[in-house]
């Protein structure tokens, strides 16, 4: 009872009087929202429905290892080729991916700085400047794998003869094989492993490579030197790129 009388009197007081007498019964004031930004966190946009929040819309790129159910990790080589590594501690495995739009992603291999792009006959290339081939819708599946579908490019449906329907879209996603090479986009389904990614956190040696990579002059043109034949031939018999960097540094 007493409770109530004492609300029912500071309900006849001035706003400014009541934040003075009753600092929690007073509204907290809303900072304005920047142009174009939602403040409410109940107004951020769902992953495609399918269980995912895109809470580093807007923020810095996220570098991660791409690692696909087939047990390679995608990679951005300098000379515009894209395929799979399965070394743990591949410098070009090191991508940066920067959201442009809600669901969608740029990736940008850190050391080769180049983009990952998928042209309108579905094969997937390094671009050396960001353009509508580098855009990529990035959905959130179970067990936390990603997949990556072209914004611009996929199958349309057609309606063939003695069909009442038509057929289904179908969207062209980033794919590795279990050879690790890159599958066309109109061979790949969603629910295929070669689709599959799990973007990983940087382990400790991925950090020291991409520390060598900024400090060390030897080692940033040792990277981006072009391979010859010769070395092409000899590449399954190197040794690991992360002893390669602690000579080198």
């Amino acid at each position: 009872m007493v409770i109530i009388l004492i609300l029912l009197l500071l309900s006849f007081l001035d706003p400014s009087k009541q934040e003075s007498l009753s600092p929690r019964l007073a509204r907290t004031p809303r900072t304005p929202c920047a142009k174009g930004r939602l403040c409410d966190p109940r107004h951020r946009r769902d992953a495609g429905g399918r269980g995912g929040v895109y809470e580093h819309l807007g923020g810095a790129p996220r570098r991660r290892k791409l690692y696909c159910a087939t047990k390679y990790h995608l990679q951005i080589h300098p000379n515009g080729k894209i395929d799979g590594s399965l070394e743990e501690n591949n410098p070009f495995s090191i991508l940066e991916i920067t959201a442009i739009d809600v669901g969608v992603v740029a990736i940008k291999g850190l050391f080769s700085g180049r983009y990952l792009a998928m042209n309108k006959k579905g094969r997937l290339y390094a671009s050396e400047v960001y353009n509508q081939d580098c855009e990529f819708v990035e959905r959130i599946h179970e067990l936390g794998y990603n997949t990556y579908a072209s914004r611009h490019y996929r199958t349309a449906p057609q309606l063939s003869e003695g069909k009442r329907r038509a057929s289904a879209e179908r969207l062209w996603y980033v794919s590795i094989n279990g050879k690790g090479r890159p599958r066309r986009g109109f061979k790949t389904r969603r629910t295929e492993k070669a689709s599959l990614f799990l973007p990983r956190v940087l382990a400790n040696k991925d950090h020291e490579l991409v520390r060598l990579f900024h400090s060390n002059v030897r080692y940033r043109e040792s990277l981006l030197r072009p391979d010859s034949q010769n070395e092409r031939r000899r590449r399954r018999h190197r040794v690991p790129v992360f002893q390669v960097a602690e000579s080198l540094d």
